[in-house]
């Protein structure tokens, strides 16, 4: 395959080719084999061409040949435009652009997609022909033409819009000012294809707000009228998520015209089509959730769009969970049926800085969407909305032939969704409600089943408020014994509803769980030993919940009989590298963390284990060969925050384990390791806790902890991973409490990156603050800094983060009126007139006895010192 002047291919190269494309697309081929002569085909540097001339040119190759050659060619730009020869690149880029036009439709759209690619990698203004293409396709009336070019910009406007809204070498205006009014013109084309492509180019930049299209607004507009009621699905859609954006973006684009615009959304929310519906019911969410528009807008409308939510929340025909509804208790889960499960590393403080988002593997669908926007309407409308809905329930309610289940479920889910916002209408008849639902728990249905299981948890509060009456207490045992009988269901939808729901409820119920612990773990267990893999993670999470809600109230022979044996049983079975030991590792944190010293029987080989899962992932992340399993870090994770578990519950009694251990050497491996920050994470949640109860067995390897702590606190690195500078910061804290002088190397390093912190307190995280301050006053106070212009930065940064969050510094007040104590003497009357109005601040702010309690906890020399401040 040598280089020529001008390049053509030669046969040979040309036939090999195409004769591996078409093994690769057929079914039976050896993929590996496929991959290896690929591989050398990719080191003759004019690869890339024959792909291209296959794409374009090959005429006598099946379509399918000459569209894996493209797709092909777009991967390995990727990695290799950049180092091509411009003969190369200049050759790709003139076969592509004919190919705008082919007769075949897939043709084009492979060509508009690796164009793309290219304008991704080295923008427009390296390719004026590309513009010039485009522009002339558009404005040719041939349709292969209009829908190649149309296909390539809308993909250009939805991967890299911003190219086409920016300045270009030679070009008088910016790309995007001279194709929009061809865009507005295709919004009336006799043909779907490219009303439809021209809509979605145009819609891509409402979020951007080029000038262009703010000038151009009314047209726009215009032209979302005129297509609301288009014939193609696909363009009401987009009609649909233009208004939405819109109204996200700039309410007041909208203004003028909203009730014709909610009039229309109100009609195409009962659009035949459920994916024009679903965008029309997003449309709520986002103008009374996101865009808060005022309420008066959309009150007059409740009566006529809460029916419509109403009636698109019932079950579609072609629902995926239609076909969950026979009892497949014993059919084992197959690994798709597995969500990805997200452990959350450790977190020492007031709100952790990662978000979990439980829903985000499920299938967002009109009915769901319904759902959301009911919830909406009845946290911004309250009760209001009650009179309109209430009547439709009760009579969705109210029927019992087997015709109608899904309206009754239906309406089931209703009273779920308005649970929060419609509270108070709600409260005196929820007892009735309550009532009502329990026996829909035995019903025959499974989705029936199902979703009362999930109404009744929004309403658990309620439930356990009821237990200081008789009813109450009646009707709690009725719905706890509920749950558990659809625990034990034949169904996995309905165990995993009541399982959850369960976990809900043993929340709120927390220590009123005690009296009735043997028939829970009695029902749990059981679940234990008959569910799949899948739901056997939420039995995990139920455990965990109850162990965390009623606490060493667990620790009683009889609860640990039922409870550990099968635990235990399930532990020796799994392997170190199978996945399914990241559930049971977090249950045994939780369990342990409950039972405390109760939990010392099963520390041993506990304690164990995770020291040779970490030591064993630690070797894969070297030589995954030795190790004998792929490094994952997750087990790492789990490992340390189980350990962590264990010093929590066990306390002084982990530390014969630790002596005998590897522990500090691995530990301080995963607070160094730079490449997972939820590692470290973990790792210096777990350095606090052993801080707390065996710091002896930290102090051979102290200064290397505490400088790699402090290497985390860095000022470029706690926005990117607040929840490592937290945690450190709050071992340091720990570490410094419990080994006092010896910290004293460190601490102008720790106190030179806490003062930014403290300083720029209103953009970081709230825990990360708090336990700045908190470390702060414990290092002044066991350290007994020298009183120099660090310490007075230091106290300035403490004061300014004081006056801008003092309820939040509170909680380490005690540990600030050391701080402050630690002062020989404040040279800067600034500096000791702000220590004045912080103490002030707080004497004033804690009243009935509150400040003198404070001061009691302080020894007598530190409330000497703090007489110099006249409090």
């Amino acid at each position: 395959m040598a280089a020529t002047a001008s390049w053509q291919p030669q046969e040979e190269g040309f036939n090999s080719i195409c004769a591996l494309l078409q093994h690769q697309i057929s079914p039976s081929s050896d993929k590996s084999q496929i991959w290896q002569q690929l591989q050398h085909f990719s080191t003759f540097p004019d690869f890339n061409n024959y792909l291209v001339f296959i794409l374009a040119r090959a005429e006598g190759q099946s379509v399918e040949v000459r569209q894996a050659a493209g797709l092909l060619l777009k991967n390995n730009l990727r990695t290799a435009f950049s180092s091509m020869t411009p003969a190369y690149q200049l050759y790709i880029k003139s076969e592509l652009l004919p190919c705008l036009g082919a007769t075949d439709r897939h043709i084009r759209s492979t060509a508009g997609t690796i164009i793309t690619v290219l304008v991704q990698l080295a923008g427009v203004s390296g390719w004026p022909e590309l513009l010039q293409a485009l522009a002339n396709c558009l404005e040719s009336n041939d349709l292969n033409h209009m829908e190649g070019a149309m296909d390539a910009l809308s993909k250009i406007c939805e991967d890299v819009p911003q190219v086409l809204d920016s300045d270009v070498p030679g070009l008088v205006e910016r790309p995007i000012n001279l194709f929009l009014p061809k865009l507005f013109q295709f919004f009336q084309s006799p043909h779907a294809s490219l009303r439809k492509l021209s809509l979605s180019s145009v819609n891509q930049y409402i979020m951007l707000m080029p000038a262009a299209l703010f000038a151009s607004m009314d047209q726009y507009l215009q032209g979302l009228f005129v297509l609301a009621h288009d014939s193609a699905a696909e363009v009401r859609k987009l009609v649909c998520a233009a208004f939405v954006q819109l109204i996200e973006v700039n309410p007041s684009f909208l203004e003028p015209h909203l009730r014709n615009v909610i009039e229309y959304m109100l009609q195409v929310n009962k659009d035949s089509d459920d994916e024009v519906a679903l965008e029309a019911c997003e449309f709520w969410m986002s103008a009374y959730c996101d865009a808060q528009l005022p309420l008066e807008n959309l009150r007059e409308f409740l009566p006529r769009l809460i029916p419509i939510l109403l009636s698109n929340m019932a079950y579609a025909e072609d629902d995926e969970s239609l076909a969950e509804t026979e009892d497949d208790e014993s059919l084992p889960d197959r690994d798709q049926d597995l969500k990805p499960r997200f452990h959350s590393s450790r977190f020492h403080g007031s709100d952790n800085a990662d978000d979990d988002d439980d829903d985000i593997v499920n299938v967002w669908n009109l009915r769901k969407c319904s759902a959301a926007g009911l919830d909406v309407l009845s946290n911004v409308f309250g009760d209001e909305i009650l009179p309109t809905m209430m009547p439709i329930v009760q009579a969705k309610l109210s029927t019992t032939d087997d015709e109608t289940w899904k309206e009754r479920e239906a309406a089931v889910l209703a009273l779920g969704a308005v649970a929060e916002g419609c509270i108070n209408g709600l409260y005196p008849h929820l007892s009735e409600i309550v009532a009502f639902i329990i026996p829909l728990l035995d019903d025959k249905f499974p989705l029936i089943k199902s979703i009362s299981c999930w109404t009744l948890s929004r309403f658990s509060r309620f439930i356990v408020q009821g237990i200081a009456n008789q009813k109450g207490s009646e009707q709690f045992d009725k719905v706890l014994m509920g749950l558990l009988r659809r625990i034990l269901d034949t169904n996995k939808r309905v165990q995993e509803a009541a399982c959850s729901a369960f976990a809900t409820l043993e929340e709120e119920a927390a220590e009123e769980l005690a009296p009735r612990l043997e028939v829970i773990l009695q029902h749990l267990m059981c679940a234990f030993g008959k569910y799949q893999r899948r739901n056997l993670r939420i039995v995990y999470d139920a455990i965990a919940t109850l162990a965390d809600a009623v606490g060493e109230r667990l620790n009683q022979p009889t609860y640990l009989e039922i409870l550990m044996p099968p635990l235990i049983a399930k532990w020796q079975q799994l392997s170190n590298s199978d996945k399914d030991i990241f559930p049971l590792l977090e249950c045994f944190t939780s369990i342990a963390q409950a039972l405390g010293a109760g939990f010392s029987q099963f520390a041993e080989p506990v304690f164990q284990r995770c020291i040779d899962i970490i030591q064993a992932q630690q070797l894969a992340k070297i030589d995954p060969a030795s190790a004998g399993v792929q490094y994952d870090k997750e087990f790492i994770v789990c490992s340390l925050d189980l350990l962590s578990g264990l010093a929590e519950g066990l306390g002084g009694g982990i530390e014969s384990l630790v002596a005998k251990s590897s522990l500090r050497d691995l530990l301080l491996q995963c607070c160094m390791d730079d490449d997972a920050p939820d590692v470290r994470q973990s790792a210096f949640a777990l350095l606090g806790d052993l801080a707390r109860v065996c710091p002896v067995h930290l102090r051979p390897r102290l200064s290397d902890f505490l400088n790699v702590a402090a290497k985390q606190l860095n000022t470029s690195k706690v926005k990117e991973t607040v929840s490592v500078a937290n945690n450190a910061c709050w071992a340091i804290g720990e570490l410094s409490v419990k080994v006092r002088q010896e910290v004293s190397p460190i601490v102008l390093t720790v106190i030179s990156c806490l003062v930014p912190i403290l300083q720029h307190a209103e953009e970081l995280n709230k825990s990360l603050v708090e336990n700045s301050s908190i470390t702060l006053g414990r290092l002044a106070w066991v350290s007994m800094i020298r009183d120099d212009i660090e310490k007075e930065d230091a106290f300035r940064g403490l004061c300014a983060m004081v006056r801008a969050n003092p309820s939040g510094a509170l909680s380490s007040l005690v540990y600030m009126c050391k701080a402050i104590a630690s002062w020989h003497e404040i040279r800067s009357e600034e500096l000791h007139n702000e220590v004045c109005q912080v103490l002030h601040g707080y004497k004033q702010m804690l009243r009935n006895g509150a400040w003198e309690q404070c001061m009691s906890a302080l020894e007598p020399p530190v409330k000497d010192k703090l007489s110099k401040y006249q409090v």
